[in-house]
C-alpha cells in the first residue's frame, strides 16, 4: 500500500516523538521521499538518505517555517505535547505551532495535511489537552486543503503503567476494570498514516487488532513478569475526587495530563481495529529487556 506515496514528497512534522520515529523509519527503509523537520538536525542524523531531507525550524517560531513546504505535496504532523513544560501551553503546541505549519502549507501550496489528534478527542473538548488539539482541527476544516485527522487510541507505549505496577505486584484500576480499549503500536500507526495520503478519508479513529479489558490489559502485564495477577478495583468516586482536586487545587501544568487519564479510563475507548502488533508481545519484550 505505501508504493502509492513513492512519487509525491511528504513533510513530516515531530519526526523526533515516538510516532514520528516511526513514521521517518517507515518512510527510509521504503525508500519514500520525505523532509523531515526538527529543531536540530543532529537529532534525525539517523534518517539522512538521498531520499529524505533534514530541515531545522522551530514550529512554534512562525518565521522559521519559511520555505519548509515548498514543495511538497502532503503534509503529516505528529506535532504535539502531554506534559507542559519549558513554558509551553497546549494552545501554544497543540494548536498555534500547528496553525503555524498548516499556514505555511497554505502558502506553499501543499495539497493534503494530515493531523493527528487522539481518541474522542472531540468528543471531550473540556480536557485541556483536547480543547487546544480541537480548536486546531477547527482551522484545519476551515482552510481549503485535502485532510484527514487521525484519532489513534493509546499508544502501546502508554500503556507501561500497567506494566510497570505489575512488576511492583500491585495494579490499580477505576471500578471493574471492564472498559475497553484497543491500543495500537507506533508502527502500524505510522503505516496506516502513510496510507492515508492517497485516501479521501477525513476523519478516522484507529487501535490495534485486540480488544481488551482493563483487567485483561492487567493480566497481560503480570504474565509478562511472570507474576499472579493481584488486580485492587477503587471505587470510581475516589477517580471523580481525584479529578475534581487536581483541577481544583494545582495548575494546568500538573492536571493537564493526569485529567487526559483519568477522563479516558473511566469510558470504553475502542477505535476501528488495524494492524498485527500484539500488547501481549510489547509487554513481554519490555519485561525482558528491563
Amino acid at each position: 500500500m505505501l508504493q502509492k506515496v513513492n512519487n509525491k514528497r511528504v513533510l513530516v512534522a515531530g519526526a523526533t516523538g515516538y510516532l514520528g520515529s516511526h513514521i521517518a523509519q517507515i518512510m527510509m527503509t521504503q525508500g519514500l521521499a520525505a523532509r523531515l523537520l526538527t529543531r536540530k538536525k543532529e537529532k534525525l542524523a539517523q534518517y539522512q538518505s538521498p531520499e529524505i531531507e533534514i530541515v531545522e525550524a522551530t514550529v512554534t517560531e512562525p518565521n522559521t517555517l519559511s520555505g519548509s513546504c515548498a514543495g511538497i505535496d502532503t503534509v503529516i504532523s505528529t506535532i504535539g505535547i502531554t506534559r507542559q513544560k519549558d513554558g509551553f501551553t497546549y494552545m501554544d503546541v497543540d494548536y498555534q505551532a500547528n496553525l503555524n505549519l498548516l499556514r505555511e502549507a497554505q502558502r506553499s501550496g501543499v495539497r493534503k495535511f494530515i493531523y493527528v489528534s487522539a481518541i474522542n478527542g472531540d468528543q471531550h473538548r473540556d480536557l485541556k489537552i483536547f480543547e487546544a488539539k480541537e480548536a486546531f482541527v477547527d482551522e484545519l476544516k476551515k482552510s481549503e486543503l485535502e485532510y484527514t485527522v487521525i484519532r489513534p487510541n493509546g499508544f502501546f507505549s502508554d500503556m507501561k503503567d500497567f506494566l510497570q505496577m505489575a512488576g511492583k505486584g500491585r495494579v490499580f484500576l477505576f471500578g471493574k476494570g471492564e472498559q475497553l480499549m484497543n491500543p495500537i503500536h507506533g508502527a502500524d500507526l505510522a503505516e496506516i498514516i502513510l496510507t492515508m495520503i492517497d485516501e479521501s478519508v477525513n476523519e478516522c479513529s484507529v487501535g490495534g487488532p485486540d480488544v481488551l479489558t482493563q483487567n485483561e490489559i492487567a493480566e497481560l502485564a503480570f504474565d509478562a513478569h511472570d507474576k499472579v495477577p493481584n488486580i485492587w478495583h477503587l471505587p470510581d468516586w475516589i477517580r471523580r475526587f481525584s479529578l475534581w482536586s487536581v483541577r481544583k487545587f494545582t495548575t494546568v501544568e500538573t492536571y493537564g495530563p493526569i485529567e487526559f487519564f483519568l477522563t479516558l479510563m473511566a469510558n470504553d475507548n475502542v477505535a476501528m481495529r488495524y494492524g498485527k502488533r500484539k500488547l501481549r508481545d510489547f509487554y513481554f519484550a519490555e519485561a525482558k529487556n528491563n
